[in-house]
């Protein structure tokens, strides 16, 4: 099992805009970090809608889906995501939300359960990990959430998915409390049209 982090962020940093929102989850200016996923034939496919492009931007999308088996994310993605995703929301596995507002588990289609955490990261990252068997456990976000899994030593995997376009402002991954100095070592580079696919791995390896 690997525990992994998987994010669209621009040229300089920013993995959202400003002015973030519940009716603007995105924010402003950061449709270039999205529109190409939502046109990838992998993940129109979890929408239960058919076309797209397939590619090999495509294929590492779906090599995700297949590979997690559960989700570990902050309450403002949930949040901000919640109405976008539907009731068949794309992840299709367990998806456990950290939150200081417990709430009672939704069950969506097509295997995609929310689970409110309050105890914390630690607790969130043993269900997802009892949930998701012999497959990766994926950090989905927000930045906060990312920040907090990394000072705590416990990602594994970094993919960064580098989209060609400056946001100029907005939300940064590696800045603020849990952003500290870190070595990690490459794993592959695939370079394609839409962004840039950088994985990287940190010191951790063990279960």
């Amino acid at each position: 099992m690997t525990v992994t982090a998987d994010l669209a962020i621009s040229v300089d940093g920013y993995i959202a805009g400003t002015g973030v929102t519940v009716d603007n989850p995105g924010g402003d200016g950061a449709e270039p970090l999205f529109e190409w996923i939502h046109n990838l034939a992998s993940w129109r496919e979890r929408q239960g809608m058919t076309g797209g492009e397939e590619n090999r931007d495509s294929e590492l999308m779906r090599e995700w889906f297949d590979a997690t088996g559960a989700v570990v994310m902050g309450r403002m993605m949930y949040d901000t995501g919640e109405e976008f995703w539907g009731d068949n929301p794309p992840f299709r596995t367990p998806v456990f939300v950290l939150t200081h507002r417990p709430r009672p588990t939704l069950v969506k289609e097509g295997g995609t359960t929310f689970t409110f955490v309050t105890e914390g990261i630690h607790s969130a990252l043993d269900l997802a990990k009892a949930a998701a068997g012999d497959r990766d456990v994926d950090i989905a976000g927000g930045a906060s959430t990312v920040r907090q899994y990394l000072a705590a030593g416990l990602i594994d995997e970094l993919q960064l998915h580098v989209v060609p376009a400056l946001l100029g402002a907005g939300l940064r991954l590696f800045e603020g409390p849990g952003a500290g100095p870190q070595r990690v070592e490459p794993v592959r580079v695939v370079e394609t049209p839409l962004a840039t696919h950088l994985k990287y791995r940190f010191g951790r390896t063990e279960d």
